[in-house]
């Protein structure tokens, strides 16, 4: 059987790429269910969350913008369809798997968890689902594309708060794809009002694209569609910034033309690319980061433990002297009390004389010193002063709990 495991194990890493496994190998150490760094951390009081083994790409834009044709082509695969109306229309993650299923919105929390929190945007997750597609083509194996849903203006009513859920989506993404078309609702304020809010706390995660930029008509057509959406964006005060680029794409299986518009299609390839591989550096760093967090933690734990265990031997010590203190004298205090035949019967002469001498003696010349109305007390003032011994015996002895 461990065999079998092995051979699966080592099948599987050969499939994998570099990236993949990276990922996946930084994943299980934080997952690991008896030595993961989750579990480690949560023992001495921290709190840490694993890595994802794949990168978030949010695509956004108007109604037939070209977002789920993008994913088809990418993924060389048509998992997702095409123009669909809008009332049907919801948030589909599109992810790699072992096997094409379709999965619903509660299934799709079951696979990834980190979706739970969608529940508090009233009615999202009915409009949740997921297409599993077993493709192997480009970076697919380390991403999970979201789908939303296309935007349009009016009075158009979604079935959910759908601003709201797009800019929760963009908070877990990695790369935000935000595409304009130049036969449509290009100028869509209700997705301008997004890409706005979006640009606010997400702006370096942005990336803009003129799709279909294939269907613009002639050279001038299409630059003046671009200068009109640049313009509109950058009315916006949030996003006119210096170095604002627009890349015009266009999906060339379903090119029916020939087109001298350039298809910088690739560059969005390339920066998904990046991503990936500056996902990997910062989950690297993150692991080196949460490593050394751990050990230090850990170790001011021991530190702490050991000062502790130091000032509990000292406590310890300090009270067992004033138990003993007590007992002596008290004891001694009672011996004065003994018959003097008593003490010769038991213990013999020479013993008696010792304890005569060095104790007996000593406690009745301490008596004269006290004055005379409170001699008949002074048995009852030492046995008084032996339970005050007691006492801070108790009250030195409060130890600290060792950290467990």
């Amino acid at each position: 059987m461990g065999l079998k495991k092995g051979l699966a194990a080592n099948s599987e890493d050969v499939t994998l790429s570099v990236n993949e496994r990276i990922l996946r190998d930084c994943h299980n150490i934080y997952t690991d269910p008896k030595d993961g760094l989750v579990n480690i951390a949560k023992d001495v009081g921290l709190e840490l969350l694993a890595p994802r083994k794949k990168i978030n790409i949010l695509l956004i834009g108007n109604h037939s913008a070209g977002k789920s044709s993008f994913i088809n082509w990418y993924i060389e695969e048509t998992v997702q369809r095409t123009g669909i109306a809008i009332e049907t229309q919801g948030f589909t993650f599109v992810t790699s798997g072992k096997k094409r299923e379709s999965l619903l919105g509660n299934a799709t929390v079951h696979l990834m968890p980190q979706l739970k929190a969608l529940t508090e945007i009233h009615g999202s997750l009915d409009y949740v689902s997921t297409e599993i597609s077993t493709s192997k083509q480009k970076n697919f194996n380390l991403i999970n594309f979201i789908d939303s849903p296309g935007l349009v203006d009016g009075d158009m009513k979604y079935p959910f708060d759908v601003n709201n859920a797009i800019l929760w989506f963009g908070e877990i993404s990695d790369l935000i794809f935000v595409y304009f078309d130049p036969i449509g609702q290009a100028l869509c304020k209700r997705t301008l009002n997004i890409v706005e809010k979006l640009n606010e706390d997400h702006g370096n995660k942005m990336h803009f694209y003129l799709s279909k930029a294939d269907e613009a008509g002639s050279d001038t057509d299409r630059q003046k569609v671009l200068m009109q959406i640049v313009q509109e964006l950058c009315k916006r005060p949030g996003l006119n910034t210096a170095g604002f680029e627009m890349l015009t794409i266009y999906i060339p299986t379903l090119q029916e033309k020939k087109t001298r518009c350039a298809n910088q299609i690739d560059d969005v390839c390339k920066q998904i690319e990046k991503t990936i591989k500056q996902t990997i550096q910062n989950t690297l760093n993150s692991l080196e980061k949460d490593t050394d967090t751990i050990v230090d933690v850990i170790n001011q734990k021991i530190k702490k433990d050991n000062e502790t265990r130091s000032n509990n031997l000292s406590r310890s010590l300090k009270s067992g002297f004033f138990t003993i203190t007590a007992f002596i004298v008290f004891i001694c205090a009672l011996l004065t009390k003994l018959p003097k035949s008593s003490m010769i019967k038991y213990l013999g002469k020479e013993i008696t004389s010792q304890l005569h001498e060095n104790i007996i003696l000593p406690y009745e010349q301490l008596g004269f010193l006290i004055p005379k109305e409170y001699q008949p007390y002074q048995f009852l003032m030492i046995a008084v002063f032996a339970v005050f011994l007691l006492l801070i015996s108790k009250l030195t002895n409060r130890k600290k709990t060792n950290i467990q």
